[in-house]
C-alpha cells in the first residue's frame, strides 16, 4: 500500500524560507525518481521539481534558483528546501513519483506566503 505523507508547510512572509519533507512507503523508493508538485487555489496541479534515483535534479523555471530538492534513500524521504518565497508560491504542495505520478496522492502540506 502506497503512502505519501507530506509535512513542513506553514505561513511565512515574502522572502522567507520553509523546508518540506515527504515520507514515502509502499514503493521501492531508491529506484524511483521523485518530485514535488503544487496546486494553488483555482489552478491545476503543477510540477515543481524532480530528483532522479541517481540524484540528478530538475526544476520548473518559476522556482529555479530558489528551491532545492533532495532525497534520503536510507529514510525513504524526499525534501524541498524553499527560499526567497513569493506570494505566488502559495499552494498545497505534494510529493509523488516524477514523472508519471502514482495514482494515489497524499494530503499535501499548505504553504502560504504573505506580502
Amino acid at each position: 500500500q502506497v503512502q505519501l505523507v507530506e509535512s513542513g508547510g506553514g505561513s511565512v512572509q515574502s522572502g522567507g524560507s520553509l523546508t518540506l519533507s515527504c515520507a514515502v512507503s509502499g514503493i521501492i523508493f531508491s529506484r524511483n525518481a521523485m518530485g514535488w508538485y503544487r496546486q494553488a487555489p483555482g489552478k491545476q496541479r503543477e510540477w515543481v521539481a524532480t530528483i532522479t534515483s541517481g540524484g540528478f535534479t530538475n526544476y520548473a523555471d518559476s522556482v529555479k534558483g530558489r528551491f532545492t530538492i533532495s532525497r534520503d534513500n536510507a529514510k525513504n524521504t524526499v525534501s524541498l528546501q524553499m527560499t526567497s518565497l513569493k506570494p505566488g508560491d502559495t499552494a498545497v504542495y505534494y510529493c509523488n513519483r516524477s514523472p508519471s505520478p502514482l495514482g494515489y496522492w497524499g494530503q499535501g502540506t499548505q504553504v502560504t506566503v504573505s506580502s
